[in-house]
């Protein structure tokens, strides 16, 4: 079971691309949620979580096959 201050991060985080995204970064409202994802992430970082439990290593690279 994640912890509830991952879950938090990875919402600002996913919250603040999506603004970024359709309005641009520049935009007040998502350079206040990129801002917010920060704090998010911080708070994360100073409980004892680690960046990799906000951002897992994707496993389709890992399960690859190998090239002949």
């Amino acid at each position: 079971m994640r912890q509830p201050l991952i879950d938090a991060a990875r919402v600002a985080q996913q919250r603040a691309a999506r603004a970024a995204s359709a309005v641009g970064p520049a935009h007040p409202l998502a350079r206040l949620l990129l801002t917010a994802a920060g704090l998010a992430a911080v708070t994360a970082w100073d409980a004892g979580h680690r960046v990799t439990d906000l951002h897992p290593a994707r496993r389709h690279h890992r399960e690859r096959p190998a090239r002949a």
